[in-house]
């Protein structure tokens, strides 16, 4: 999952949940703290999850922790950076993946049903990457946590949107390292949004919405 622009239409994002269950396809199941891939690694096989939740991440140069994306059930991970994994990637949550061959983004595929649609999950993690990072540049503290909470509750359903309940399987350092924050200011962010009665927080994981207009107003302001 990327947070992006509102440009990106909540029809765009749930696109993303594509079929592509296939009985006959490896899977692989990982314990919450199993690692799927490092970054350097040979980029062998893509993968689709189906349940749980995955963080990738990169290390910069001077050391900082740097969270690219989280894989959400139905998102594809693992597209390579010049034939190898240009991430981490770690299950949150005990998660399962589909596993398929690197070959089939091949033009020459010999499963063309998968070819397309693991190319159209490839186009939309491009256009959402580009999306997200020029949202890092633009906006605010408290907008980019507006954005990412209107991001998790498109992403968790119908159902939860209507609840107003968002379930976030990632600690606040992960939110940060994700929109480009410090732990203290998402944090901080947190509590100005509860005193304005914006949220409430069931606790530290669960945030029940109680201004969703207020919130997608955040969401969409830009300074």
């Amino acid at each position: 999952m990327y947070v992006t622009l509102p440009t990106q239409t909540h029809a765009n994002a749930v696109a993303l949940d594509i079929d592509l269950s296939v009985a006959s396809r490896p899977e692989l199941c990982l314990k919450d703290g199993a690692y799927l891939f490092f970054e350097g690694d040979d980029a062998r096989r893509l993968y689709r999850v189906t349940e749980g939740v995955l963080r990738l991440t990169r290390l910069m140069q001077d050391g900082r922790r740097q969270v690219i994306a989280f894989g959400f059930p139905g998102d594809v991970v693992g597209f390579p950076s010049g034939g190898r994994h240009h991430t981490d990637c770690e299950a949150l949550l005990p998660a399962r993946v589909v596993s398929y061959k690197m070959s089939l983004l091949d033009s020459e595929a010999d499963d063309p049903v998968a070819h397309q649609l693991l190319l159209q999950a490839a186009l939309r993690e491009i256009g959402a990457m580009q999306d997200h990072f020029l949202m890092l540049g633009r906006k605010s503290a408290s907008e980019k946590v507006a954005s990412f909470l209107v991001a998790m509750t498109e992403r968790l359903g119908a159902k939860a949107a209507a609840a107003g309940r968002i379930s976030l399987p990632m600690p606040r350092s992960d939110i940060a390292d994700f929109l480009g924050l410090t732990t203290e200011t998402v944090s901080r962010t947190f509590t100005q949004f509860r005193k304005s009665g914006i949220i409430a927080l069931e606790n530290i994981q669960t945030v029940i919405v109680l201004k969703p207009d207020a919130l997608l107003s955040l969401a969409e302001s830009c300074d």
